[in-house]
């Protein structure tokens, strides 16, 4: 099963990417890091199709387990991470062969904050979307970084437990088969 890691922080090298490899520690994963790369908002007209969305969206349907992370950023996902998922528009409206590639896979979502306060209906977004493309939602968790430069034991408790469940979760989780 192939898996990635989309990071969708404003600072490649900050707290998401602490708790991003602390995870791949315990699942083999490539990372798409969506700091290096353009990706504009989204635009009715598709004036944006030549940045660098629809090329990466062609790489990340060839994965089987997508799994987001994000800080939290004024109590939802980062702004980058939110123009990524507006995006996801030009897949249904201009490229619909990519977007049909996503009905089956498993989508997973990873929040970082400063305290261990998750935030009511953070994962919604992540939920939703999975239901509507299609694609089977195998969980999330809220992680932190206090004031130290390295997250509690708690959290790294949580991210253990996260990679030793997922792939009991795809393994126990009927396919999605939405229709897009």
């Amino acid at each position: 099963m192939r898996r990635i890691i989309i990071q969708g922080s404003s600072r490649s090298k900050g707290n998401t990417c602490k708790i991003v490899k602390i995870l791949r520690e315990g699942v083999r994963c490539d990372l798409l890091d969506l700091n290096l790369h353009t990706i504009n908002h989204y635009n009715y007209e598709h004036k944006n199709k030549h940045d660098d969305f629809l090329m990466l969206m062609r790489q990340i349907v060839e994965y089987d387990l997508i799994i987001f992370i994000t800080p939290v950023y004024w109590y939802s996902m980062s702004g980058l991470m939110k123009a990524f998922f507006d995006r996801i528009t030009d897949c249904l409206k201009i490229e619909k062969e990519t977007s049909r590639k996503l009905r089956g896979k498993y989508m997973a979502a990873i929040s970082c904050g400063s305290d261990d306060k998750e935030i009511e209906g953070f994962f919604v977004p992540f939920q939703k979307s999975a239901d509507y493309l299609g694609m089977t939602y195998v969980g999330s968790i809220h992680t932190w970084i206090e004031r130290s430069s390295y997250p509690p034991e708690i959290v790294l408790n949580l991210i253990s437990e996260f990679a030793a469940n997922l792939e009991n979760k795809i393994l126990t989780s009927p396919r999605e088969t939405g229709l897009l």
